[in-house]
């Protein structure tokens, strides 16, 4: 039996540009903590509630991002003797946060919305279309900074969920305000509140769920796993496989174990042979992290193939030349 690793000496593969979705986050930090300011000075000064529990959706979402860039600067740190993965996990922690928090605030808001349908609220709907306004293009800004690297990472696409539902909210808003403005129709805020709380949940619910699976070891939703196996069977020399394991350790970053059956081979011939396996699975299937072993055609589980092709017991004491 041969144990072989795909993978860095020290550090995993990084999928994306740390330091590209650090100043991402930065800016969407600045811009929402700005737009709370301005939120709260104007729901005060209009007696608008919406803008006022928008107020506070920014600052619960000021704590997420900030965890998303401690997530972030945690996921540099190289792996250890304890942390053989290092911190990567992290990210994926992050985002399961931010998808929880965001399915809370959305609740949140259907409550206030359920309250306002009973007693509409009168409010200056000057003030509050003007700071709508401020607020939506402040956070249209941050959105389409965070675009770009909200695709490949989960941790960052919590954040620019937050974000995007920040500017969906300054919309509706900025609506409300138009038709509280021109009608007196107080009920429009409650309505469209409960509207953006379910474009909310919606990503909130997916995100929470990719999380999980992450969390959960299952295996990666853009990689068929039959698919895999089928094409390393293809591979010349490997005869089958069995205890299959794949898994993501964080976005982008998917792993793979398995046991490969091969024929009545020199052991020297496996170097080859996972060659092909290696490079097989990181260009056509992504998979920067593998780890195989190699049994002997002829040999019933549990035993391995030594350097004169005779199975022997793992739980047997190898010699020195049989490896």
């Amino acid at each position: 039996m041969e144990e072989h690793e795909q993978a860095s000496a020290n550090h995993l593969e990084e999928p994306h540009s740390f330091e590209e979705s650090r100043k991402a986050l930065w800016v969407a930090i600045g811009v929402t903590l700005g737009v709370m300011v301005i939120e709260v000075i104007g729901g005060i000064l209009s007696n608008s509630l919406a803008l006022l529990s928008d107020a506070g959706h920014m600052l619960t979402d000021v704590m997420s991002l900030m965890l998303s860039l401690v997530a972030l600067q945690l996921a540099l740190r190289p792996p250890s003797s304890t942390r053989t993965y290092g911190l990567y996990r992290m990210e994926i922690l992050a985002a399961l946060i931010n998808g929880t928090t965001l399915i809370l605030i959305s609740a949140y808001i259907i409550y206030q919305a359920y309250r306002r349908f009973q007693a509409p609220e009168i409010v200056d709907s000057h003030t509050m279309l003007w700071v709508a306004i401020v607020g939506l293009v402040a956070n249209g800004i941050a959105a389409w900074v965070m675009m770009r690297s909200s695709k490949e990472s989960l941790n960052l696409r919590g954040a620019y969920l937050h974000i995007l539902g920040d500017a969906l909210s300054s919309l509706g808003v900025v609506g409300g305000g138009l038709v509280i403005y021109f009608t007196g129709w107080y009920l429009i805020d409650p309505i469209l509140s409960v509207i953006l709380s379910m474009v909310i949940l919606r990503g909130a619910f997916v995100l929470v769920k990719d999380s999980t699976n992450i969390l959960l070891e299952a295996v990666p939703k853009d990689v068929d796993l039959e698919e895999v196996q089928r094409a390393l069977k293809s591979i010349p020399g490997v005869k089958d496989l069995h205890h299959v394991h794949l898994w993501t350790i964080s976005s982008g970053i998917h792993a793979l174990s398995a046991h490969v059956v091969v024929g009545d081979i020199q052991v020297s011939r496996t170097g080859s042979i996972l060659q092909e396996i290696n490079e097989l699975l990181t260009h056509q299937f992504r998979i920067s992290h593998s780890t195989i072993q190699f049994e002997c055609e002829n040999c019933e589980e549990g035993f391995y193939c030594n350097i004169d092709r005779v199975c022997v017991a793992v739980t047997a004491k190898p010699h020195a030349h049989d490896h």
